[in-house]
């Protein structure tokens, strides 16, 4: 990725459109919103091909993200807490736990932050 400046930030011209990151959200993502986007969306993404694998019959995935972040340290990311909300039919909360379990192990994002970052994952099951 290549990043050039811009007024208020920086921008990246990407296969899908241009990204515009900045401290100030008038003129595009926060950086830590994209660090909590990229954890969120990566789990999900790791959880929905071990469902399919499962043969778990499966709607819809919500994912609802949210950082905690420490102003006393730069506003460090100290957290960030991953609730799924999983639709489809005859879903076992067992069998969505552990595929929560794989998913951690196996999504890259997690994996890369998990020594610095606490990441809390929670899921309901949604009929």
């Amino acid at each position: 990725m290549q990043f050039t400046i811009t007024e208020k930030g920086f921008s990246s011209d990407l296969e899908f459109g241009n990204l515009h990151v900045s401290g100030d959200e008038e003129y595009g993502f926060r950086p830590y919103q994209l660090m909590t986007a990229s954890i969120a969306v990566c789990s999900g993404g790791v959880l929905r091909k071990i469902l399919e694998k499962k043969r778990m019959d499966v709607e819809d995935i919500r994912i609802e993200a949210n950082a905690e972040r420490n102003e006393e340290e730069a506003n460090r990311i100290e957290r960030i807490t991953v609730h799924f909300v999983i639709k489809g039919n005859s879903l076992k909360e067992d069998q969505i736990k552990k595929a929560l379990e794989l998913t951690r192990k196996n999504c890259s994002m997690v994996r890369s932050v998990e020594s610095s970052i606490d990441i809390a994952e929670t899921f309901e099951i949604s009929e």
